[in-house]
């Protein structure tokens, strides 16, 4: 038999659902809601608690609890590499008409906030390991960060890691303040002679942590995603490793393979 909180919070939730509260809504105050259930408010906020925690409303503390917003969903396929690599060497007036972020949420360029910071570092053992170089072999580490402007939170948290020495022969592609780069990384090492041959994404999923929790506007439960995405150039050396955390509540991962007929 369902507790008092569940059946309460069932109500709710359906008026949500069926558009009786609409996004951005504020629902009745807690004792609105005690004196509408008849229970007390431990109950309504245990029941506002497991809405909370299915991303339905939002608790803003001194305000109140508001109905959670849509945020814009993002479908991440396979074939977006195959897409990525065909734009690298289309004209710049092309590559500046969209870019994989667009691809994957159906937004305009005009639609999104982008932020993008370059620093070098040296390579840990653990990413030496990954891009087969030597321990601190020097590498450009560059941080992404994509919105939707009518958003608060990004669409993921982006780290990406270049060996630098093969990319210095290109001043430009050392330089922040050239980003957003038309054609992306594809395109940015097409400009130094590197094509890339393969792509191989690992995806694990665990809590996040309170940093990514609070960067990422995630409900209260929400779990990310974490994909760590390996290029490989055509001589078989790992020419970029990119570990990307996906929010779990907005992020579709679609994978298609053509298999070869009998």
């Amino acid at each position: 038999m369902a507790k008092a909180y569940e059946r309460i919070a069932d109500e709710l939730r359906a008026e949500i659902r069926a558009g009786q509260l609409n996004p951005g809504d504020q629902l009745p105050a807690e004792s609105a809601l005690v004196e509408r259930f008849g229970k007390s408010h431990v109950t309504i906020r245990e029941a506002l608690r497991v809405l909370q925690t299915e991303g339905l409303i939002d608790k803003q503390h001194g305000r109140g609890s508001f109905v959670r917003r849509p945020r814009t969903r993002v479908q991440r396929t396979n074939s977006r590499h195959q897409w990525e690599k065909g734009r690298a060497r289309e004209p710049e007036e092309q590559r500046l008409q969209t870019g994989a972020t667009e691809r994957d949420t159906g937004l305009e360029v005009n639609d999104l906030v982008f932020h993008a910071s370059y620093r070098e570092i040296k390579a840990s053992k653990e990413l030496a390991d990954a891009m087969g170089v030597p321990e601190g072999t020097v590498l450009l580490e560059r941080t992404y960060r994509t919105r939707y402007s009518a958003e608060r939170a990004p669409f993921s948290l982006v780290t990406s890691y270049l060996v630098r020495e093969r990319i210095e022969s290109n001043p430009d592609l050392l330089d922040e303040t050239k980003e957003p780069w038309p054609g992306g990384t594809w395109n940015q090492l097409h400009t130094v002679g590197i094509e890339i041959d393969r792509v191989e994404e690992r995806v694990t999923a665990r809590p996040p942590t309170a940093e990514e929790a609070e960067e990422l506007d995630l409900p209260p439960g929400t779990s990310v995603l974490i994909l760590r995405k390996t290029s490989y150039d055509t001589e078989g050396r790992v020419a970029d490793v990119s570990d990307v955390t996906l929010p779990g509540d907005r992020t579709e991962l679609l994978f298609t393979t053509h298999l070869e007929r009998w």
